[in-house]
């Protein structure tokens, strides 16, 4: 699953093949930068997810989207021996049927894990949010997300999509969930924020994306914020 948060202004359009250097990528396009958040290789079958995290910046001038780098991981399978110092720090997951490699780039090292069966969740403080903050604070709310979020993620019957299943067979449980599980979107716990911060800038989830994979193939579904779902592949 992906969620993505972002200025609600921000231009987008929803998944498609876009990319003539990566053509068996499906993903959303970001308008402004070019790259995607959420990218899904049916062919491998291969899913990558991008996120901002935590660290220095890459330098104004020179600076690359990192929305290229779920594209390129997605199409490769690898990250490659790229010049990291030109992306501003993020997480990086990339999901295989049968293993989950996750990379966090903090502005001066680049750590590489595998993540090994079971429930796993990422925000931009990293891995299960890293240091648990308190306060009016983003890594807080995020904190309070994942409290909120992943006893019940994991109390509620695990998906196991098969093909031509509908929407509610092949996610169960879980769906409720996704779709914010009942919170208002202005609690600090919410999974799909919307919150106003003044002069007309207003930030909060855009859309989530559910995606299962098979040594056959991938399943994926999309939904916009606000809207309804829809089948991808």
């Amino acid at each position: 699953m992906g969620v993505r948060d972002e200025f609600v202004a921000r231009e987008w359009e929803g998944p498609g093949r876009y990319w003539a250097e990566w053509p068996g990528v499906v993903g959303g396009r970001d308008l402004r930068a070019g790259g995607t958040w959420f990218a899904v290789e049916p062919g491998a079958p291969r899913v990558v997810t991008v996120l901002n995290g935590r660290g220095r910046m890459a330098a104004e001038a020179g600076r690359v989207s990192r929305g290229g780098l779920s594209l390129r991981v997605a199409a490769d399978g690898k990250l490659g021996r790229l010049d990291l110092t030109v992306y501003d720090p993020f997480h990086l997951v990339a999901a295989e049927a049968d293993r989950v490699r996750f990379w966090s780039w903090d502005g001066v090292e680049l750590a590489e894990r595998e993540l090994g069966p079971g429930l796993h969740m990422i925000v931009n403080s990293g891995l299960e949010g890293g240091e648990q903050l308190e306060g009016e604070t983003e890594d807080a709310y995020m904190g309070a997300r994942l409290a909120y979020f992943r006893p019940r993620l994991v109390a509620a019957a695990r998906p196991a999509p098969r093909v031509g299943e509908s929407l509610e067979e092949a996610w169960g449980e879980w769906l409720p969930l996704v779709g914010g599980g009942g919170l208002d979107r202005a609690d600090h716990r919410a999974l799909l924020p919307l919150l106003d911060l003044g002069e007309g800038r207003v930030w909060g989830t855009t859309s989530v994306s559910l995606a299962a994979l098979t040594p056959g193939g991938v399943r994926y579904d999309f939904r916009a914020v606000p809207g309804d779902w829809a089948r991808v592949l």
